[in-house]
């Protein structure tokens, strides 16, 4: 099992990035973001780039080193997953969380952050959201909490996602609507 921090290692060996397709046309109920991730999950931390489209039917997420080396590639078709590792074993699941901790050994909630990036609760579920988007915005939902911490042209541009001992920093350098 490929663990988080061995991961990133042998991504700066092996490098299979695939890019996103650039098709120039608006993605029905989506986006696509390009910035730069960092995860600390314990005692472990690693930082990288993130490359994601997002459609209501589908998702690719891109995660590579800060040199462009892959490290993961997640996609989602409905309700399928599948993820690839940098040195090309091949995980599938359920849902993203299960996956990520399965592949990489920390969650990522790919189910609400969708909707997270977005600034917004992912609807039908249990949600509390506090402050404006320049006052300090937190949105708690399915255990997580994400604080907000700056904002361009009325979007999210930087986000720290908190759960137990994982903290995600995501700062968007990149929207497409």
């Amino acid at each position: 099992m490929v663990r988080f921090a061995p991961a990133f290692a042998l991504a700066a060996l092996l490098g299979a990035c695939a890019s996103l397709s650039e098709s120039g046309r608006p993605i029905p109920g989506g986006f696509e973001l390009s910035g730069r991730v960092s995860v600390r999950h314990g005692k472990d931390a690693a930082s990288g780039r993130i490359f994601w489209r997002h459609s209501d039917d589908a998702d690719e997420l891109i995660i590579t080193s800060s040199l462009g080396q892959g490290i993961a590639r997640i996609n989602r078709e409905r309700d399928q997953f599948r993820l690839v590792t940098g040195d090309r074993k091949e995980y599938r699941a359920d849902n993203a969380e299960e996956l990520t901790e399965q592949a990489l050994g920390w969650r990522l909630p790919l189910a609400g952050l969708s909707d997270w990036v977005q600034a917004r609760a992912s609807p039908g579920r249990p949600a509390e959201m506090h402050g404006e988007p320049d006052m300090g915005l937190e949105l708690r939902q399915d255990g997580w909490r994400v604080v907000y911490e700056e904002f361009r042209g009325g979007k999210p541009f930087r986000m720290r996602l908190t759960r137990d001992d994982l903290q995600i920093t995501l700062v968007v350098d990149q929207w497409t609507n």
